[in-house]
């Protein structure tokens, strides 16, 4: 066997598991997650160093979410993601967590305008960032959208209960399902998603009780985002978790640390070190190999200085 067939064979024996390189996680992992009981973890980020952490830690699937449009850009709605950017930074994230499931958030007006224009921006997902599934903010209106990626063969999440993309519409955000009424309202839109074509539920905002009810029912992971302990998983946003976030945060939002600040206590130290000049030191600086410094030296002596800009001196 020749030098490139032995590499070859070699790169196809790690890809399908045979080595030690890791293998990524799948649909199937999912699904074999919700029959064993054993929670799905998963966070959204935006990132490639965050994804890389996050791939680092016990973690199963990465959201990149349009939330971004709020965390990363500072507006005040995830209206403004465009497709563009959610490719670019879902590409970005793959990078960061090669081998973690990930899922890429359909952004307004990339499925709204018609099927078609939906399975073209789903695919741009698959075969621009490597995304393995598609999220779609889900009402009886997009059940067609869907039907359509779905039959394309692109895995689909559908978004139900609080659906940040509707925010225009509905002015501010409330608890979902919390009556009998609400909650068979959305327990039939779930069944109707999955009949639709739907592989996972993300279920946001919604009454506990009513999020685990879907979750018992129907065969596809569960992700609850501020929904209860019921459902086969949890998400929250990266910078929650780590207590980037300032100000006002949902009710179900939990974090893990205050890295904001430390992050604030981190830069301070740094303007701190820069102003009296302890930053940066010798350790932290580049030098001339020994020898060259004293003939530049010598070299210098003999050129004139430039000479000066007084009026730039002035001031």
């Amino acid at each position: 066997m020749d030098n490139l067939c032995s590499h070859i064979l070699t790169k196809r024996l790690l890809f399908f598991g045979h080595g030690v390189m890791e293998t990524k996680t799948t649909i199937a992992d999912l699904v074999a997650s919700k029959r064993k009981g054993r929670k799905i973890v998963a966070v959204s980020c935006y990132d490639h160093t965050t994804a890389r952490l996050a791939a680092q830690a016990a973690v199963d699937m990465i959201l990149v979410g349009d939330s971004a449009a709020e965390a990363m850009l500072g507006f005040d709605s995830t209206l403004q993601a465009t497709m563009d950017f959610m490719v670019a930074i879902t590409a970005a994230v793959r990078r960061g967590a090669p081998n973690l499931y990930l899922v890429a958030d359909m952004p307004f007006l990339s499925y709204q305008v018609s099927v078609t224009e939906a399975l073209r921006n789903a695919g741009r997902f698959v075969t621009e960032a490597q995304a393995q599934m598609v999220k779609i903010e889900a009402s009886s209106a997009y059940r067609d959208a869907i039907r359509t990626v779905s039959d394309a063969g692109i895995a689909v999440m559908a978004h139900i209960g609080i659906r940040p993309q509707t925010i225009s519409k509905i002015g501010r955000f409330k608890a979902e399902a919390t009556t009998a009424e609400m909650a068979m309202e959305m327990i039939s839109q779930a069944d109707q998603m999955i009949e639709a074509g739907a592989d996972s539920l993300l279920i946001e905002g919604t009454a506990a009780e009513v999020a685990e009810a879907i979750t018992k029912r129907c065969a596809v992971p569960v992700i609850s985002c501020g929904s209860g302990p019921g459902c086969d998983g949890q998400i929250l946003i990266a910078p929650d978790i780590l207590g980037l976030t300032q100000g006002p945060s949902p009710k179900f939002a939990k974090s893990y640390d205050n890295l904001a600040q430390r992050t604030i206590d981190a830069f301070t130290a740094y303007a701190e070190q820069t102003r009296s000049g302890k930053f940066p030191d010798a350790g932290h600086s580049y030098h001339m190999k020994s020898g060259e410094y004293e003939k530049l030296h010598e070299w210098l002596k003999g050129r004139p200085q430039p000479p000066r800009d007084t009026d730039t001196a002035a001031q």
